[in-house]
């Protein structure tokens, strides 16, 4: 058989690709290998939400291809997001790529790999997807203990600073009968763990016109599947969560307590500059209607820091909005200007990049008080956790381990395994993490 070595930058949704992508090419005589050095076909799954990304993307590139020089059989491939967008525009960068297809044409793969291996070089970039049934093709799985299972892909809010319409096009949802598929043979394989994937996940269904099919009636039906397992998911869009999904939430007892919120700034002009529908007051209804519900849930967001005409009382709301909500923790990043989207053409508005990256440090200390603070809460709790990993310090089993509401949670401990659902007892609390003791 012959070598493949994927790399995956960005997102769950590239992650949940990039296995796909494997399964595929499983099938058509490829095995995965972790030493890009053996390998015959080389695909970089790239992300381009910020510009640091997609630079990676290319600098990997450059590796590969110097490494072409002294083994020309090798083909170099790239996908994702930097290939939705930039088309053929790679090979005057990296005249030296093989394989060039977008996030649209995965299932395209069996014919590509046909042509590439008749010594074509190849671009395939389709701004409709190829569909194809999902489940009649291998998904190589990486993680031990979760699945990652996409139900919409795309977005149709274009938001001003993101890429995401353009480069995963306008939403559309699987047919709920293929996602419970792929989650029964998911857990028949033994995952105990279900992630549901979706650039705005709250979305799902929307597309087929049926008020039957929803993101609250997908999990309730998965909650109905046999077996020991628990179903998360993301990215949620706050004016899309309704009170049917928060109902379906409390009711499933499979489902974790745990949402991940975007709400990019604790402005709401900026807000409004972003495209973003919903206000700060609306987004802190969202919030507390949703801390009075769940004990113990958490709620982590994303945060944008300078974007365009941002003002320093505006930045400070968004520090206010991480205190005021005690959210439990934050993804950051610094604007980030991109092609084809509505503020990367603000040149006028942008902000000095020092005083960006000044904001963005303060956002991150920020964002690590708001970390601690929402850990010390679970000194004294017992949690019920999912083992993911082992690992040995001094002579000791520590177990690497995640909560129902997405907490981090270490402990020592030998006659426990992987995939193991154990109730520990939390006694000490750090920035990014939680120790505890099992509790029999």
């Amino acid at each position: 058989m012959k070598k493949l070595y994927i790399e995956t930058l960005g997102c769950q949704m590239n992650k949940s690709d990039s296995e796909r992508i494997a399964g595929i090419l499983s099938q058509y005589d490829y095995s995965e290998t972790n030493n890009e050095k053996e390998a015959d076909l080389l695909i970089i799954n790239t992300c381009s939400i910020r510009q640091l990304s997609a630079d990676k993307a290319y600098s990997q590139l450059g590796v590969w291809g110097k490494m072409k020089k002294t083994k020309p059989n090798i083909k170099i491939g790239i996908c994702g997001c930097v290939a939705q967008q930039d088309k053929e525009n790679i090979r005057k960068r990296a005249p030296y790529v093989d394989l060039i297809f977008g996030t649209h044409n995965i299932y395209e793969l069996p014919e590509l790999i046909a042509k590439l291996e008749k010594g074509e070089k190849i671009c395939s970039i389709t701004t409709k997807p190829v569909i194809k049934n999902q489940n009649d093709f291998k998904i190589i799985r990486k993680d031990s203990v979760n699945a990652w299972i996409p139900i919409i892909e795309g977005c149709n809010n274009f938001c001003t600073y993101c890429v995401v319409p353009f480069t995963r096009g306008r939403e559309r949802s699987r047919n709920p009968q293929e996602i419970i598929m792929e989650a029964q043979n998911v857990i028949n394989e033994g995952f105990k763990e279900i992630t549901l994937l979706g650039q705005n996940v709250d979305s799902y269904g929307k597309d087929f016109n049926n008020p039957d099919i929803t993101l609250a009636n997908l999990l309730r039906a998965l909650n109905k599947l046999e077996g020991e397992f628990r179903v998360r998911f993301v990215t949620s869009y706050p004016s899309d969560i309704t009170d049917d999904l928060i109902n379906a939430v409390d009711e499933c007892e499979k489902v974790c307590k745990y949402f991940h919120i975007p709400m990019q700034s604790g402005n709401s002009r900026i807000l409004k500059e972003m495209n973003r529908r919903y206000t700060k007051e609306q987004y802190y209804e969202i919030v507390n209607k949703i801390r009075q519900r769940f004990e113990g849930v958490t709620i982590t967001s994303d945060f944008i820091a300078g974007f365009p005409s941002e003002t320093e009382e505006e930045f400070q709301d968004t520090l206010n909005a991480i205190e005021e909500l005690e959210l439990d923790y934050s993804n950051t990043a610094a604007y980030s200007p991109r092609e084809f989207t509505k503020a990367g053409k603000m040149t006028d508005k942008f902000i000095p990049e020092n005083i960006k990256y000044e904001r963005l440090e303060r956002l991150n200390e920020k964002n690590k008080e708001a970390c601690l603070k929402s850990n010390k809460k679970f000194v004294g709790k017992t949690l019920k956790v999912l083992v993911e990993g082992k690992t040995e310090k001094d002579g000791k089993i520590i177990l690497n381990s995640r909560a129902d509401n997405n907490k981090i949670v270490h402990f020592e401990a030998d006659k426990y395994n992987i995939g193991d659902f154990i109730m520990v007892k939390i006694t000490r609390a750090q920035t990014w993490c939680l120790y505890g003791e099992p509790v029999e």
